[in-house]
């Protein structure tokens, strides 16, 4: 099954669990996708994010996580000139790419929150020169919080067909490393195809 054998890609060499702060969010799965597809020859793979660097960081993740060799970062193939999405898809057949893997962030969802402050309070004594019991607290005050959500989704392309085989969105609440991050998105998209069953569960190592 051409899903199977191209998402088992995604997180093979990925082995950094997915933290509370990343979840899938929704998925969709091309019903007509069955046992007798087959698997792709050769897949490109563009990553449109924030900036050029975080594209080619995420493209080179998911690149070197194929374990046949067959994925193709789109910054050493597609041109900024090619605009002709037919010319563009000649190329591709003409190259032997019949997949295409495009993550791109959909949204930034800010949101303000408020973090209560702490007090603690300590115990009775004297002060100065006179005896009389106080109490006396300390800690810190409230603030309020920004926290942004970033939402990312990931599709995989028939070429030939120029059709969409699945889409999976990822949300994530104030990265703070991109590395982890990305890898914390490929692996969720792992465990989702892995419990639906596109693709197979890694076996157990004794």
């Amino acid at each position: 099954m051409k899903i199977k054998l191209l998402l088992s890609a995604l997180g093979i060499s990925l082995l950094i669990g997915c933290g509370p702060s990343v979840q899938l969010t929704k998925t969709w799965t091309d019903p007509s996708l069955n046992g007798d597809t087959k698997p792709f020859n050769k897949v490109l793979v563009i990553a449109q994010l924030k900036d050029d660097s975080t594209r080619r960081i995420a493209e080179d993740k998911i690149v070197a996580s194929s374990p046949r060799g067959n994925f193709v970062q789109s910054y050493n193939y597609l041109q900024p000139s090619e605009q002709d999405e037919k010319l563009v898809i000649a190329d591709l057949t003409k190259d032997g790419i019949d997949g295409i893997i495009l993550m791109r962030l959909t949204d930034i969802e800010k949101t303000t929150s408020y973090v209560q402050g702490t007090t603690y309070y300590g115990g009775w004594g004297y002060r100065g020169g006179y005896y009389g019991g106080y109490g006396y607290g300390y800690g810190s005050p409230g603030y309020y919080q920004e926290d942004k959500t970033y939402y990312v989704e990931t599709n995989i392309y028939d070429v030939k067909s120029n059709k969409l085989l699945w889409t999976g969105t990822v949300s994530t609440t104030n990265p703070s490393k991109l590395d982890t991050t990305l890898d914390a998105i490929i692996t969720a998209i792992k465990t989702e195809l892995n419990n639906k069953g596109l693709i197979k569960k890694e076996e157990t190592k004794k």
